[in-house]
């Protein structure tokens, strides 16, 4: 089993019973929504933050990246990480039906799915650091087509799939998770296949 420095925060305890047949790691949950009004909760994982760093590992539906967003916001940047599963559409076993964008959870995530969105957000696994220093910026992005374009959500859009990142990111997330992905001159590369998928496609 991988052992993870950093503490792992998720959403419920079934996200917390399927990531600890994976990894070695402090799990906590934020029950949800709850964390919203449950300010000892809320402490705990600042504190957390602040000893050990967290790695916030929500759903890829609206729901996740709600919580996602609330603990960007209340804990220090440099101290949070963020993994990200991809958009896999179907349903948990558990579940009779899909939930309403039709994706599975965390919960219904594959392990070789989960370590692969653990090493993309850089997390210490085993004593070692996953991360790479991308060094890409937002003028980048900009230059790239990314921002600032009328087809940047479009080419956004793309490249997302291409990383097999969920499609709601916002800019700066994904510019997160690139420099975590990717070297500046891999970046670039990509940039350049999504110039020839425009010229391919029309737009």
């Amino acid at each position: 089993m991988v052992k993870v420095k950093e503490v792992i925060v998720v959403e419920g305890r079934y996200d917390k019973n399927t990531l600890s047949q994976v990894v070695d790691a402090v799990i906590v949950e934020t029950g949800g929504f709850a964390v919203f009004r449950d300010r000892e909760r809320l402490e705990l994982i600042r504190a957390m933050a602040k000893r050990r760093g967290i790695i916030v590992f929500t759903d890829p539906d609206g729901a996740g990246f709600v919580i996602r967003n609330f603990l960007r916001g209340a804990v220090p940047p440099e101290q949070v990480k963020h993994a990200y599963v991809p958009d896999i559409k179907g349903k948990e076993k558990r579940k009779s039906s899909p939930s309403k964008e039709g994706k599975l959870g965390l919960e219904g995530m594959e392990p070789e799915v989960i370590l692969e969105a653990l090493r993309r957000c850089g997390a210490t696994m085993d004593g070692e650091s996953g991360a790479k220093s991308g060094g890409i910026t937002n003028a980048d992005f900009y230059a790239a087509g990314l921002t600032g374009r009328e087809n940047s959500a479009g080419r956004r859009k793309v490249l997302l799939r291409r990383l097999g990142l969920p499609e709601r990111m916002t800019p700066k997330a994904m510019l997160q998770a690139v420099n975590v992905l990717m070297d500046r001159e891999e970046f670039l590369s990509m940039a350049a296949a999504l110039d020839e998928h425009d010229a391919e496609s029309g737009d």
